[in-house]
């Protein structure tokens, strides 16, 4: 059976893109969530750092995840990551131990 791929993505802008930053991943909601494999794709702000953004995310499993990453939409914004970003994506996975 395959496990269902959990992550919350860790996104911080540099300090003078973080409009722009907040548009680029707004930007990524809709498309994804139209995959066929994506389960949830949710973007939150730090409310005590701002431009500090994380996207809880799952697809119904790895390839998902992987098929997500490979999308023109997904290409597009990681295109953009050098100009808007302070640091690379953190990307935690995320495995459920309580329900």
């Amino acid at each position: 059976m395959n496990k269902e791929f959990k992550s919350v993505a860790v996104l911080k802008s540099k300090p003078e893109k973080r409009e722009k930053l907040k548009h680029a991943l707004q930007q990524l909601i809709d498309p994804t969530r139209n995959e066929a494999g994506c389960i949830y794709y949710i973007l939150f702000e730090d409310k005590n750092v701002p431009g500090t953004f994380y996207m809880w995310e799952a697809f119904k499993d790895d390839k998902a995840f992987e098929f997500h990453t490979q999308t023109e939409h997904f290409k597009n914004f990681t295109d953009q990551m050098d100009e808007l970003m302070s640091d690379p994506i953190q990307l935690i996975e995320l495995e459920k131990i309580s329900e």
